[in-house]
């Protein structure tokens, strides 16, 4: 029995209960013993192998041992088949397989088509194969959302709001980021400009004027009564929030994380309108290093080159924005400017040396996530197509949209130059050209690595790091350091040895030392 105030019970026992238990445990032995007797004891007996005697003993070991290797090769060629088979199965259904085939099941399901693009970012959201396979099908219609457009300025939303609707319709729009229980009936009245007001501060604003050039222009795609939308876009650009906001409930799961749809949703907006929910376009290993890095298609934690993708990126901004958005000195590249980074935020690794790839990585997260607002400039170049839309009301609708949205300053925004449209995976690649590029895109990385960071290693660093394990050498020293190693190689060659013979034959035949000879 456990006492109080103790954690564990005592093992004191009584004489009678010890001497008890004792007895049992023999008896319970005896009786084992006694089943055993009875059942009789037989040794195993081993294999003796093969007498010294038999006949044929050394061709019997032969065959036996034949037999065994020919046992060990089916079987690592079953291991070897059963590789293959499993790679042969992850190549054809892995994700990428399975979200192109959602992807191309969507456009197939779907009467209108909602291509969300980041306001941040418009052009570069933008997939151009998608919209040339929707554009083939003359029966479908493709419609822009321009999304997050209270992280940009007013400006510069207009501006694009106006480039992008010479090509499709555009509606601007802000999601919602707060929801209730979907569970709940919302009986909140509607505020001016946005369809409800879930919680303070979560507005949607142009859910209203999308619904409204859906079921007026797009009428004549219904089938059966019903408008089929299918909602497709890269990553993290607010495919599954604009679902919510017009849902006015949390019907689909959102996240900041990449990839976070992985199946195909259906969502009843009201009784003509049926949304497709899918998971994001996969981009191509074709892509540059700042495409890729900027619009979130690679894993920051698990990236192998991210001041490649800093280097690549800090080429596209304004460095006087840098500066005042992380309040550092000026600096040359972007190895002082990770260096500068990494003391600021305590970021040392052994031996005090600055810890530039997890300064890398933090600056890539705050450029990605909501930590900093930036936005990209309307190209110079237009290129305008033959879908013109010239929708009067549709413009006076977002132009009342963004009257009513919060959106920051230029001051405050970090400008970055429009890169180009993003090479998006629809059809099977074959296995050769994505290495092809995955190399490619290494080599490029590589010779960012070089022409930054080989610099600044040779003007402030020295060659070898005080860790051991990496040797960074500049290019442009590299021939002298060959002939510097090759002249020492050959002052401190070893001297040819001289042939001495002791042997008999090479001695006079008068072994004895002469003094006067031998000694002079």
């Amino acid at each position: 029995m456990k006492r109080p105030k103790l954690k564990k019970a005592s093992k004191r026992l009584s004489c009678a209960k010890r001497y008890k238990i004792q007895r049992k445990v023999r008896e319970h032995h005896r009786k084992l013993r006694k089943e055993a007797k009875k059942r009789g004891f037989r040794k195993t007996k081993k294999d003796p192998g093969v007498p010294n005697s038999a006949p044929f003993k050394e061709e019997l070991l032969r065959e036996a041992e034949q037999r065994r290797l020919k046992l060990e090769e089916e079987k690592e060629k079953q291991k070897l088949a059963r590789k293959k088979e499993k790679a042969k199965r992850k190549q054809e259904g892995g994700k990428d397989q399975k979200a192109k085939s959602q992807k191309t099941e969507v456009i197939d399901a779907s009467d209108v088509i909602l291509e969300v693009l980041d306001a941040r970012d418009p052009r570069g959201c933008r997939c151009p194969q998608i919209e040339e396979t929707i554009l083939k099908s003359q029966k479908k219609k493709l419609l822009l959302v321009l999304n997050k457009v209270d992280l940009v300025p007013k400006e510069i939303v207009t501006d694009w709001i106006k480039c992008l609707q010479l090509e499709f319709p555009t509606v601007a729009f802000k999601s919602a980021t707060m929801f209730e229980d979907s569970m709940k009936v919302v009986t909140k009245k509607m505020p001016p400009g946005g369809i409800t007001q879930l919680m303070k501060g979560s507005s949607c604003y142009g859910g209203d004027v999308l619904l409204k050039h859906l079921k007026e222009c797009c009428h004549p795609q219904m089938t059966d009564g019903i408008l089929k939308v299918g909602v497709i876009g890269l990553p993290n650009v607010g495919k599954s929030s604009i679902i919510n906001s017009l849902r006015k409930a949390e019907v689909c799961n959102t996240g900041i994380y990449r990839c976070t749809t992985k199946h195909i949703q259906e969502v009843k907006i009201d009784n003509h309108i049926r949304m497709i929910d899918c998971p994001p376009i996969i981009a191509a290993p074709s892509n540059s290093v700042a495409t890729l890095a900027l619009r979130g298609h690679v894993d920051i934690e698990n990236m192998e080159n991210p001041r490649g993708a800093v280097n690549a990126l800090l080429k596209q901004c304004s460095k006087q924005k840098i500066m005042m958005a992380y309040n550092l000195p000026d600096f040359r590249n972007s190895l002082e400017f990770l260096t500068l980074l990494a003391q600021r935020r305590g970021f040392v690794k052994k031996g005090n040396i600055p810890d530039t790839d997890k300064a890398a990585r933090i600056f890539l997260k705050d450029l990605t996530g909501s930590k900093m607002n930036y936005h990209c400039n309307l190209p110079n170049e237009l290129n305008s197509s033959s879908c013109l839309s010239e929708d009067d009301t549709l413009q006076y609708d977002n132009l009342k949209t963004l009257s009513a949205v919060k959106c920051p300053t230029k001051s405050s925004s970090i400008t970055f130059q429009s890169l180009n449209a993003t090479v998006g995976l629809l059809e099977d690649v074959s296995e050769d050209s994505g290495e092809h590029m995955e190399q490619s895109n290494e080599q490029e990385e590589e010779h960012i690595e070089d022409g930054e960071d080989g610099v600044e290693m040779e003007e402030n660093e020295p060659s070898v790091s005080r860790e051991g394990t990496r040797k960074r050498v500049s290019v442009k020293n590299a021939p002298e350091k060959d002939k510097a190693e090759m002249e020492m190689a050959k002052k401190t060659q070893l001297q040819v040895p001289i042939d001495i013979n002791f042997s008999s034959s090479n001695l006079g035949d008068d072994d004895a030392y002469d003094f006067n000879t031998d000694f002079n």
